[in-house]
């Protein structure tokens, strides 16, 4: 299957300034987004958002339908934008209310994962290690994780994305859930809350697959390794 991982340029988890980046080398593609995935996207694509899903609900309304969406957002029991919600879903809930009921399978990295794989201070020297791309990863947690030390009292950042990314070529990474998955789309204080019937208390139908536990270092093994090649 073909993977195609739709980028976000804001997560809604740095809550710092940093040093700004050096010039870009390329040039934005000049296509809407939807109109690029209609290009691209199959019936044997994997879908991997981790931004906010507008344009992936606006892709699904015109017919594009890829294999299933493995999307970095949401969560079970926590937020990081608000009390009860995660930053890509609350962007845009009615989206994400949208894709979840879609039809395509759907499996849900949320925090309830991506916050149990953290990369320590050991891990980043192994990073570090691994040359200049690797030095490149460890010193952007270093940057994110002193929002992280701050806010939770974690010695170590998560990589949200890459977990997301991961768990289509390693599934085994992420032990998941077949639930039925809802997002608030109203609520003044819950707008944005993916509501996981985790123990089957409403009878809904199950939608989609959500990640309940991950196996941290298997995955930044897997990381490593792809890193290394790289850099």
């Amino acid at each position: 299957m073909r993977e195609l991982a739709v980028a976000a340029h804001v997560h809604g988890e740095s809550g710092l300034d940093g040093p700004e980046l050096p010039p870009a080398s390329a040039v934005p593609v000049g296509q809407h987004a939807v109109d690029f995935m209609a290009e691209h996207v199959t019936p044997e694509t994997v879908l991997v958002p981790v931004g906010p899903l507008t344009n992936v609900a606006l892709a699904l309304r015109r017919g594009i339908r890829p294999a299933r969406i493995v999307l970095m957002g949401g969560a079970i029991a926590e937020g990081n934008m608000t009390p009860a919600a995660e930053f890509n879903i609350w962007a845009d809930p009615d989206a994400a209310q949208q894709v979840f009921h879609a039809g395509v399978p759907v499996t849900m990295v949320g925090l309830d994962v991506t916050h149990k794989a953290l990369l320590t201070p050991a891990w980043s020297e192994r990073f570090r290690d691994a040359g200049r791309l690797g030095v490149f990863v460890a010193e952007l947690v270093e940057f994110f994780k002193r929002y992280h030390a701050r806010t939770y009292g974690w010695d170590g950042a998560p990589i949200h994305d890459a977990l997301a990314l991961a768990q289509v070529f390693r599934p085994d990474l992420v032990r998941t859930e077949y639930r039925n998955v809802e997002v608030e789309v109203d609520s003044e204080l819950t707008r944005g809350r993916t509501v996981v019937d985790l123990w089957r208390r409403t009878g809904r139908e199950p939608n989609a697959h959500v990640g309940v536990a991950v196996d941290a270092d298997a995955f930044f093994e897997l990381l490593l390794e792809r890193v290394s090649r790289l850099g």
